[in-house]
């Protein structure tokens, strides 16, 4: 589905548009052809499934009106995982960066236009002291 460029660049832009809004955090992402990668912390009245639905719901809504599209965008359901601490962090940190990598679609991970590592949009810092256990 997000190998159209324009419809990447609408669930990027909708991922920090909610961001900005304070919903969530944003510590790393990357949009892939048929899935995507977003290592986020929930705000304080948003859940981690509220974020997915902001997500999902306000891109889908926005590639319906810009691209006259009728059909669904996203398969149902997502999955998660509750970071432990800096060695769990650093590890999707480094498999969000190197998706492209793995899958062919860069040489190196600034190298692709649709994740944080291309550095078009700035991060939240983990809001979890080195070596500390994340809530």
């Amino acid at each position: 589905m997000f190998n159209k460029p324009e419809w990447a660049e609408v669930v990027e832009s909708k991922i920090f548009e909610y961001r900005d809004k304070r919903e969530y955090l944003v510590h790393r992402h990357v949009i892939m052809p048929d899935h995507i990668h977003v290592l986020l912390t929930p705000g304080p009245t948003t859940t981690v499934e509220r974020a997915a639905q902001l997500i999902k719901g306000g891109s889908s809504h926005e590639i319906g009106l810009k691209f006259a599209t009728k059909f669904p965008v996203w398969q149902p359901g997502s999955g998660q995982h509750l970071i432990r601490d800096q060695a769990d962090y650093d590890s999707h940190v480094q498999y969000i960066d190197m998706n492209p990598v793995k899958r062919h679609l860069a040489s190196r991970p600034e190298e692709y236009a649709f994740g944080s590592a291309h550095g078009k949009y700035s991060l939240d810092a983990w809001p979890v002291a080195s070596g500390a256990k994340a809530p």
